[in-house]
């Protein structure tokens, strides 16, 4: 049987709230979470940072390119993921994340999220700044 759904996009903001990208939901499970989902970085924009208590994440870049920063126990780790190359990147839970498109195009990533995002499990994201970040304050 054919079968056509609608996918949720949602638009995306810095923490200044400018707009710096949106998200797709593209697999979803029956149990309404999100199995596999689309980012985009704007030309530009940085997306971040941000860690999940919960979920480990798993790029893979198909649009552009995009560098990816996180911060460790062992402090700042950058990685860059393009579609040109492609590579999966693995991040593991409790890593702030940014995401920096320093392109002149839209950079896509696809993230295969493990477990998958679930709507209901709140306060699983949280947000940090570069300054925040650079003292530690998410060990």
């Amino acid at each position: 049987m054919i079968k056509k759904e609608s996918r949720k996009k949602v638009t995306t903001y810095d923490l200044n709230k400018k707009e710096n990208g949106f998200l797709v939901e593209l697999f979803k499970l029956d149990n309404d979470k999100t199995s596999v989902y689309l980012s985009c970085a704007l030309p530009g924009a940085f997306k971040g940072f941000h860690l999940h208590k919960v979920r480990e994440a798993n790029y893979v870049c198909i649009r552009g390119k995009l560098k990816i920063i996180m911060y460790t126990k062992e402090g700042r780790v950058e990685n860059t993921l393009s579609a040109s190359d492609p590579e999966m990147l693995h991040i593991p839970i409790n890593t702030p994340t940014g995401l920096c498109n320093d392109g002149d195009e839209e950079a896509w990533i696809i993230n295969y999220p493990n477990p998958a995002f679930d709507p209901n499990l709140k306060d699983e994201q949280v947000d940090y700044t570069e300054q925040q970040c650079e003292r530690g304050e998410h060990i």
